[in-house]
């Protein structure tokens, strides 16, 4: 399940997630081109401005915080 999204005022995309997963994503989506920060408050903020970034962002927090067996569901959906 993902986390709940909200907006800030400069209209990006900010996550709540665990401390303990949010410097990996925040670095896979440094990697992957998209702008993202942690300020000191613990949340992600996280730049969305294309279809292909959100489907990134998505995919990225799914890889650290759905469980094994969401992942396995949503490959199967894939496949059909």
């Amino acid at each position: 399940m993902l986390p709940p999204c909200n907006y800030d005022d400069r209209g990006d995309q900010v996550l709540q997630i665990p401390l303990s997963d949010r410097w990996q994503i925040y670095h896979r989506l440094q990697e992957l081109m998209i702008p993202a920060s942690c300020p000191p408050d613990g949340s992600l903020h996280v730049q969305v401005n294309s279809l292909l970034a959100a489907i990134l962002v998505r995919s990225t927090v799914m890889q650290f915080l759905a469980s094994r067996q969401e992942l396995v569901d949503w490959l199967e959906r894939c496949w059909n």
